[in-house]
């Protein structure tokens, strides 16, 4: 690679959502090239018809490439993946939408698994179209977990101020019980340590985990899989040395602030660890996928059909990602690096720290 910057791809995702949009204003400060070398996985006419909608952006450094390989720095690289002959219809989803974020996806993770980018930043996709159009996955998480052969990994959604994964992802509410055991809880406590660790520069994680049923089921009256699943889950993984507590009621947990004591909190499902979490950290707030052996984030918004081609797109979330995203590479670096008892490398000429310095003020 010619590039001697870090090397963010950058998925389109669905190609009617808000993707194009947020993508474009998070890298409107040409400052921002300064920090890294991005590059989009989308249709560069796509690209075109977006930029020219929105007010205050009138020139932007683009460069059309064949391959990651090709990128260069200091001007946005587009990978124009997705063929022209798949039309826009901005503001609902459609099979050529799904398509569009189903190929960006695949040629993005192609590359990346080539060494060709150094991590993955995905826009947001209809789940639902992109299945109609055989994806065969309920989301990102799921689809990463198969693509890079891990037996499990962690939906973890993080931000300067709150962290939270959950046990149970994209499934029913009605399935949650029956896909609630001790061994999932400490399966992912183990991967929530790790990451802290290792993605985190957390040295000794402290990790709160929540009930499953109202009250932490009121001694048993409302349900007992706190007595019976999870607090067994805790005390085993204190025995690993881990430092879990709970479990903690979910309502009085995050009204009263108690999760500023944790480092990260574990929920038993999507509803419960993301509806706080957005109302908490939204605009910053970043979906990260522990457990892949490459990095991987997201913004923690969807597509937003209602809000396409009106010019009302926040792009903060976006921007943390890619910028989270590069922080957790360079922590990895330093922290493997470490273990192996060798000085940590100043990869691709970055900032000692991304969080320090090198990045335009988004707030």
């Amino acid at each position: 690679m010619i590039n001697n910057k870090i090397t963010v791809g950058i998925t389109a995702g669905d190609s009617n959502g808000i993707g194009y949009e947020v993508i474009i204003k998070a890298l409107a400060d040409a400052r921002i090239l300064e920090s890294f070398t991005p590059v989009i996985y989308g249709s560069s006419k796509s690209f075109g018809i977006y930029r020219k909608s929105l007010h205050n952006i009138d020139h932007m450094e683009t460069r059309l490439i064949g391959s990651a390989s090709e990128a260069k720095p200091r001007c946005i690289n587009i990978v124009s993946c997705v063929p022209d002959s798949i039309g826009l219809e901005p503001g609902k989803p459609t099979n050529d939408s799904a398509k569009a974020a189903i190929i960006s996806l695949e040629k993005a993770v192609s590359d990346i698994k080539n060494g060709d980018i150094d991590v993955l930043v995905t826009a947001p996709i209809n789940k639902r179209a992109m299945n109609v159009e055989g994806f065969g996955h309920t989301g990102h998480t799921e689809y990463l977990e198969k693509e890079f052969d891990v037996e499990e990994v962690l939906m973890f959604m993080v931000s300067d101020r709150l962290k939270v994964a959950v046990v149970t992802g994209h499934i029913p509410l009605k399935d949650v019980p029956g896909s609630i055991t001790s061994e999932s809880i400490v399966t992912k406590l183990r991967l929530m340590q790790s990451s802290l660790k290792r993605d985190f520069g957390v040295i000794e994680p402290k990790i709160a985990v929540l009930g499953l049923n109202p009250h932490c089921g009121d001694g048993g009256l409302l349900g007992d899989e706190e007595q019976t699943i999870i607090l067994p889950a805790v005390k085993a993984a204190n025995e690993e040395g881990i430092m879990a507590f709970g479990p903690y009621s979910p309502d009085g947990f995050f009204s009263m602030g108690n999760y500023a004591k944790f480092d990260a909190t574990l929920a038993m499902y999507h509803d419960q660890g993301l509806a706080p979490f957005k109302a908490l950290a939204f605009e910053s707030g970043v979906n990260f996928t522990a457990g892949l052996p490459i990095v991987r984030t997201s913004p923690d918004h969807g597509t937003a059909y209602d809000m396409v081609g009106r010019d009302q797109a926040d792009p903060h979330s976006m921007m943390c990602a890619i910028y989270t995203a590069i922080d957790i590479f360079r922590s990895r670096l330093a922290y493997d690096a470490l273990l192996e008892g060798k000085m940590p490398e100043r990869h691709h000429d970055a900032p000692e720290d991304n969080r320090k310095k090198g990045r335009p003020q988004i707030a």
